[in-house]
């Protein structure tokens, strides 16, 4: 889920390999930092006041990538598109 891919990507294709019919010899699920991190700290911000809406989006994210993991993710788990590829990290 790495790459630079937003985290709706992320799901998308998370949600496409898991939906592949074909024997997998191990659960896939998501990367904990892609799947989830980025825009709960976004949202956040470290922040008292915006402790909810990290709260909010952290479980919009782990619903998601939840659907995903089982090939179940219907899209748009947040409005958040952005990319997450740092350069010369």
């Amino acid at each position: 889920m790495s790459g630079g891919q937003s985290e709706e990507e992320a799901s998308i294709n998370l949600n496409a390999i898991n939906q592949y019919p074909g024997k997998k010899p191990w659960s896939l699920t998501f990367s904990f930092g892609r799947g989830l991190q980025a825009s709960t700290m976004k949202a956040w911000s470290g922040k008292a006041d915006q402790v909810k809406a990290g709260q909010v989006e952290f479980l919009r994210r782990a619903a998601a990538n939840g659907a995903a993991a089982t090939g179940k993710f219907t899209g748009s788990a947040s409005a958040r598109g952005e990319s997450l590829f740092v350069a010369n990290h």
